[in-house]
């Protein structure tokens, strides 16, 4: 009985948001690369969430950072992850990779 009601309304739930570009969230991508942030500054819409990939290259762990967006996540090397970012008002927001502060800088820029 569950998944007979459950199930329907899954699909339901994901044709809903695929067809309603109103809830499709954007998903933005951050590469980290000789630890360095590229590109350095990433221009996003402002008002709507997003997901942020940051794609760390190098082979070492990255912690990559935001005080201004509130989030810290570390990226072991050679992989990615994936951070949900709330709807930002219209400005800059720094990021930085917090293990390579002095090279791994950039900006979120929210319009």
């Amino acid at each position: 009985m569950f998944m007979r009601i459950c199930l329907p309304l899954a699909l339901l739930a994901v044709a809903f948001s695929i067809f309603n570009p109103a809830l499709a969230e954007d998903s933005f991508t951050d590469v980290l690369k000789d630890h360095r942030i590229e590109p350095e500054e990433l221009r996003v819409p402002a008002g709507q969430k997003f997901t942020l990939i940051v794609d760390n290259q190098d082979a070492t762990p990255e912690t990559f950072q935001s005080h201004a967006l509130k989030c810290a996540k570390v990226v072991p090397g050679k992989s990615n992850a994936a951070i949900k970012i709330r709807p930002l008002k219209p400005g800059t927001y720094e990021i930085s990779g917090d293990d390579h502060a002095s090279t791994a800088r950039g900006r979120i820029v929210a319009r």
